[in-house]
């Protein structure tokens, strides 16, 4: 079994490595790519030498698997193999030279990777610019090997390679009409894996676009805002055709355009703003090592991305200018499109998620920045007190703090963490009257993390449960309401603040999840401000909704699935990785789906692979659910358009995505039926997703959720061309 991981590692990391150049794990690409390589078939041998030598070295030597078979420990050897065999004729000492030259840059890239890590950067092509350019200096000494002479001849190589089909290709896109600046584009596509002839660069072009439409775009952006500096500059640009350095420009547009960078329109104006001085450091650095004889390669290219990476993340505010790409994805589509959808569904989310202190429906009677004391520094607080159905804040004639409806109700911890002030022993005021000197009442602050602390205040006089040090958990009774402090009738003052002290200024922090009431609706609000008016309380947690959609890692989900009328059964199982993330997995497609469950709300967040999964619908159906019953309650979210969205349309989008996206896929569902309020031992759940371009219908899918004790008990998905039934066929355990 160690025998066929090791070679299935060592098998994938080769294609990967190819793809890598162009951060890229495109097996569509990889293939292109080593097809060019072999233009010139002894740099292709030395070049896929090279590879395999670095992933054995890093396999027997026990680097992560993950990283060999993504190919980040063979590309830089795959570069230097392929620079190496195309400047000496092939023999058996060129080989030896070509191992030892890789071990070499696996030796580089490890040393380097490891100093990069530190500091968040990628190692990029540092260690091939090391090790090419120590091999080229060597073998200034190494006169048992014999320069080559390949590159003079083309058209004998490629017949050689293919006959004569490919010299006719070779001649015809040769000859073809092409101007200046794209006959050098494409040579410069093609000087990336060392091959200076047209057709590498078109087939790359072919590759690229099938990989990343985006890509695509950038490359020429990154090449063109190169070439019309050069001419504002009145420096000769067609001498990028005889070093064919221009593929520097290429290759720092694609990787600040969609891959070290979310692809928009800040993006596009940094890059006009980088290139120039790309061309600075390219002509710069070819002055200075063309002393030495050696050739610039990627150096400008290096310098540049590395310094502007480095630059954004110590700046002190990130949002502002172009956005990181903090999670790869595999395609800068997939960096877009799920950027643009999480900064949607999780707009104003924060690290440590804050819940109503209380039970049951509290009336917002003064929010943020509130008509009474709730101004300047202490804008960002809420008053809290309960209503009837009439609206009545109390019972009887109210001239007592025992008629009040809030009065004696318990006040829970928001969030965990541990208590740091408590003031006790205030009594509480008689109705109408306040206490200016002990203006805050009796109070209770709790540390959440270091720069983020709630207070409760107004608390009734020794209701307040344990001391300072002492640990709450999020939703543990903390104290009671009273009427303390400048408090004329009952009600709870709450804040989120960045101190720990009595009086200290106001945060604005959203809280997590709540549910919000008028007359003739019912809302869940997340990541936001209560407001004013408003009558709220925390999400009721229904229990066969939780036990449906907590997922926990070792979990098997059985599924009988009936697609179009034809029966099979699926597995997933759950998981958790490095991160600590829990997911879900199916084999049979290799599939994976991100899961986020706060306690309350159970969302799916990435997914990879096949969508022909049944995991597939399951992401799409419990794209988003709140783990409490309100009847008629409707949950509204997007999904990530790539995918719900195929063929010419997907394509076109792919194309304007950094600047304008018109393809749209909205997510909603309604919580229709409960058999039994009381003990509910079934629930029913509708929905659909609306896919739309600009205004006008795309398409249209439906489902139904039927939840029990068991677990999802059914699950009827629909849009018109597919009918999918799946019963779950076992209990999760």
């Amino acid at each position: 079994m160690k025998y066929k991981d090791n070679l299935k590692t060592l098998l994938s990391g080769i294609p990967s490595s190819y793809a890598q150049i162009f951060f890229s794990t495109n097996q569509f690409l990889a293939i292109i790519l080593i097809i060019i390589s072999f233009f010139d078939w002894q740099s292709g041998l030395c070049g896929m030498l090279s590879v395999v030598v670095s992933n054995v070295f890093s396999l027997v030597l026990g680097f992560n698997r993950f990283s060999i078979s993504k190919g980040l420990y063979g590309f830089n050897s795959l570069l230097v193999g392929l620079g190496i065999g195309q400047y000496f004729v092939l023999s058996p000492l060129l080989l030896v030279v070509v191992l030892f030259a890789a071990l070499l840059t696996f030796f580089f890239s490890v040393a380097i990777e490891g100093i990069f890590t530190k500091y968040g950067l990628p190692f990029l092509s540092i260690p091939f610019l090391l090790a090419i350019w120590t091999i080229k200096l060597a073998t200034k000494d190494f006169h048992a090997l014999e320069l080559s002479p390949r590159g003079i001849f083309i058209a004998n190589e490629l017949y050689m390679l293919g006959g004569n089909s490919i010299v006719e290709l070779y001649y015809f896109l040769h000859n073809w009409f092409l101007t200046s600046s794209v006959r050098i584009y494409l040579l410069s596509l093609g000087a990336i894996f060392f091959q200076f002839n047209i057709l590498a660069g078109v087939l790359i072009v072919v590759g690229l676009l099938v990989h990343s439409r985006i890509a695509f775009i950038y490359s020429l952006v990154g090449f063109y805002i190169a070439y019309w500096f050069y001419q504002l500059l009145g420096a000769d640009f067609t001498a990028l055709g005889y070093n064919y350095i221009g593929f520097n420009y290429i290759l720092t547009s694609i990787a600040l355009g969609g891959y070290f960078l979310i692809p928009n329109k800040k993006t596009f104006f940094w890059i006009l703003l980088l290139l120039p001085l790309v061309i600075v450091i390219s002509i710069a650095t070819s002055n200075i090592l063309a002393i030495y004889g050696l050739s610039v390669y990627s150096l400008p290219f290096n310098i540049i991305v590395l310094t502007f990476i480095y630059t954004l993340k110590i700046r002190v505010l990130p949002n502002l200018g172009p956005e990181n790409v903090f999670r790869q994805y595999k395609s800068p589509e997939q960096n877009l499109y799920y950027f643009q959808n999480n900064s949607l569904r999780f707009k104003g989310s924060v690290s440590i998620p804050i819940s109503l202190p209380f039970w049951g429906k509290w009336n917002v009677t003064q929010a943020h920045n509130g008509e009474i004391t709730h101004k300047d520094d202490w804008a960002h607080a809420w008053d809290f007190e309960i209503k009837d159905g009439s609206g009545k804040k109390f019972k009887r004639n109210g001239a007592l703090v025992t008629d009040y409806l809030c009065y004696n109700k318990a006040v829970l911890a928001p969030a965990a963490g541990y208590i740091v002030e408590i003031v006790d022993g205030i009594a509480d005021n008689t109705i109408g009257e306040v206490n200016l000197k002990q203006n805050w009442g009796n109070t209770l602050i709790i540390k959440h993390a270091e720069t983020l602390f709630s207070k409760l205040c107004h608390l009734k006089a020794g209701s307040i449960k344990g001391k300072i040090g002492d640990h709450v958990t999020q939703g543990q009774i903390v104290a009671f309401c009273g009427s303390s402090g400048r408090s004329p009738i009952p009600h709870l003052h709450f804040q989120l603040q960045s101190t720990p002290y009595i009086g200290s200024k106001t945060l604005n922090y959203p809280i997590c999840h709540f549910i919000e009431n008028s007359a003739d609706t019912t809302k869940m609000l997340s990541y936001t401000n209560p407001q004013l008016d408003t009558n709220v309380e925390n999400i009721e947690i229904n229990s066969i909704l939780k036990k449906a959609l907590s997922f926990i890692p070792g979990q098997e989900l059985h599924f009988e699935v009936i697609r179009n009328g034809i029966k099979t059964k699926s597995m997933i199982s759950v998981y958790s990785n490095m991160a600590n993330k829990t997911y879900m997995f199916c084999k049979k497609y290799n599939a994976t789906a991100e899961i986020f469950n706060d306690g309350s709300v159970h969302y799916f967040q990435n997914y990879e692979g096949s969508t022909k999964s049944v995991l597939f619908i399951l992401y799409k159906v419990l794209f988003k659910i709140q783990m409490g019953f309100y009847k008629n309650l409707t949950i509204y979210d997007t999904m990530p358009l790539h995918l719900n969205f195929r063929g010419l349309t997907r394509i076109i989008q792919d194309f304007v995505a950094p600047l304008y996206l018109f393809c749209h896929s909205r997510y909603s569902l309604v919580y229709s039926a409960v058999d039994d309020e009381l003990s509910p031992k079934q629930i029913d759940i509708e929905g659909n997703i609306n896919n739309s371009i600009l205004r006008f219908k795309y398409s249209k899918s439906v489902f139904k959720i039927s939840v029990g004790k068991q677990g999802l008990n059914k699950i009827e998905y629909k849009n018109n061309k597919t009918e999918i039934t799946i019963n779950q066929l076992s209990t999760p355990t």
